[in-house]
């Protein structure tokens, strides 16, 4: 049996963790508070937040209104794929909450003009209701007929034996059909994704089909409705509908005709 010796045994090595602790000796960032406020209210998903940051790190960190900023850049500031960053960043230009000259991006500090949920731009497409529940319930209740005009009602309205219609009875109008342009609201679709999301190509009978369903549902049901549906759309979709998800998915006509997009975008919960 061998001799086992003490030396033998060696300590695991403990490396020194140095502790980081922010100081403001060290640098900062001058950030006006109207700016921050309104990025906090602005509803903007993880990704673009963390695009913001870095371009506020990169530009106001250095005392600079615009730098140019690539998306590898980006990546390693904040820790997600390139395609991702770049994604995100077109969509802040695009919100109109960045700013670009040529290929020099800032923030745009007139938040006035930002098109995100602090301006307003992912309310309902439903029409508000007129009457509220209150107005309704103090509304005074319907007189209630006597027996004698229930009566007299019922002799007014006895149909004619020979026409079948009552003295004050109306025939309901026939609805018409809704004409829906089915070619001018897959045009209207495609001219508003741009180059973001895949453009439809074909009118299918089931596309033609669910079209027509989503379209009557609209408060304006006609081509011009659904154009105010697809931008309404755009400026509340989230990257993970441009592709920002571990599937490489993205959104398209399909998705936008079925229902459930639908109330998402009028509920303000895309």
């Amino acid at each position: 049996m061998g001799v086992v010796k003490l030396s033998d045994y060696q300590r695991p090595s403990v490396e020194a963790v140095e502790r980081r602790v922010a100081q403001l000796e060290d640098g900062f960032t001058r950030l006006a508070n109207e700016l921050l406020d309104a990025t906090m209210a602005s509803g903007l998903s993880e990704t673009e937040l963390c695009i913001v940051i870095a371009v506020w790190r990169k530009t106001y960190g250095f005392s600079k209104k615009m730098d140019w900023i690539s998306n590898e850049q980006l990546e390693e500031m904040i820790g997600k794929h390139h395609t991702h960053c770049s994604t995100a960043k077109n969509l802040l230009i695009r919100k109109k909450v960045l700013l670009q000259e040529g290929r020099k991006i800032g923030m745009n500090t007139n938040v006035s003009e930002w098109e995100t949920k602090n301006n307003g731009f992912c309310k309902t497409l439903a029409k508000p209701a007129k009457k509220t529940l209150a107005e309704v319930a103090n509304e005074p209740s319907q007189k209630l007929l006597t027996t004698k005009d229930n009566i007299q009602k019922k002799k007014e309205n006895t149909p004619n034996p020979l026409t079948g219609v009552g003295a004050q009875q109306v025939k309901p109008e026939r609805r018409k059909p809704t004409r829906i342009d089915y070619g001018a609201c897959m045009s209207a679709y495609n001219e508003i994704v741009g180059d973001k999301l895949p453009h439809a190509v074909e009118l299918s009978d089931e596309r033609k089909r669910k079209m027509k369903t989503l379209v009557t549902s609209l408060a304006t049901p006609t081509a011009e409705g659904f154009r105010a549906y697809v931008n309404a759309f755009m400026q509340q979709a989230r990257p993970f509908h441009f592709g920002d998800n571990d599937r490489e998915w993205v959104a398209t006509l399909d998705y936008l005709l079925q229902r459930k997009t639908l109330t998402k975008v009028r509920e303000g919960t895309l």
